[in-house]
């Protein structure tokens, strides 16, 4: 099955914060709208995006139905994944909210890295120690449950 992602700043910049942008492998094409790379360029584009990223789109930010909820990136993102088969990746929680309600497949940076554990780009214990990593490591907020929850999915894959 062919997985093509689209994603917001978020994503991108916690999971270069810890080293692992090589994990967006785990999708066959990712894509990242114009105004999300001008976002992450703003703060220093990181090592190893140009070569995870297959391309950078057009997107215009489109309706998402929130007014100033969220960000130019988030919303340009969930224009890009509005009505296809995409996964939209994000951390931020409103996004989230607004990508589910559109019927939207959204993961965040704990789910990429429990992706590029079942698709074998790491091991459990590499896994589960990334996702402590987001938590202690990055500018993401994160609980320690959603921390826990994300090393119980590993063990359930």
């Amino acid at each position: 099955m062919t997985t093509v992602a689209v994603s917001d700043a978020g994503p991108l910049i916690h999971l270069a914060e810890i080293g692992s942008l090589e994990l967006l492998d785990a999708f066959d094409t990712l894509l990242v709208p114009e105004v999300v790379h001008d976002e992450v360029e703003v703060g220093g584009l990181p090592d190893g995006l140009s070569e995870v990223a297959d391309k950078v789109v057009a997107a215009d930010g489109g309706d998402t139905g929130v007014g100033g909820e969220l960000d130019a990136g988030e919303r340009a993102a969930i224009s890009v994944a509005r009505g296809r088969e995409l996964v939209l990746l994000t951390d931020d929680l409103a996004a989230r909210e607004v990508a589910s309600e559109a019927g939207i497949d959204v993961h965040g940076s704990i789910g990429v890295i429990a992706l590029g554990y079942s698709r074998g780009l790491l091991d459990r214990d590499e896994a589960a120690s990334r996702m402590r990593a987001l938590q202690r490591e990055t500018s993401l907020f994160v609980t320690e449950a959603v921390v826990e929850r994300g090393i119980r999915l590993l063990d359930e894959r």
